[in-house]
């Protein structure tokens, strides 16, 4: 199930990813699942990431990042040019 984030927790997120290096690169491949795997392991590993998505048309990195939210159970926190931040809480062991 998606995560859905208000405007308090988001502002305070993108202060935390500020700092961040992207950790994930989509490349001309585009949405794989070898790469929807790598962002999951990352959110897994780390809860808050920065993704780089190349590709000249920003429509088509705007639906590349919403599919990765959609099928990582992601929420989307911030975009700035390429590179998406996205947050999904870590689970409860």
């Amino acid at each position: 199930m998606p995560v859905s984030l208000t405007a308090r927790e988001r502002a305070r997120l993108k202060a935390r990813a500020h700092a961040l290096e992207p950790v994930v690169q989509a490349g001309q491949a585009g949405l794989t699942d070898a790469l929807v795997a790598e962002v999951d392991r990352a959110l897994t590993a780390h809860e808050l990431i920065k993704v780089r998505i190349g590709g000249a048309d920003r429509h088509d990195r705007a639906a590349l990042a919403k599919v990765l939210c959609a099928r990582t159970d992601a929420a989307p926190v911030h975009q700035v040019g390429k590179v998406f931040v996205f947050w999904r809480p870590k689970p409860e062991s």
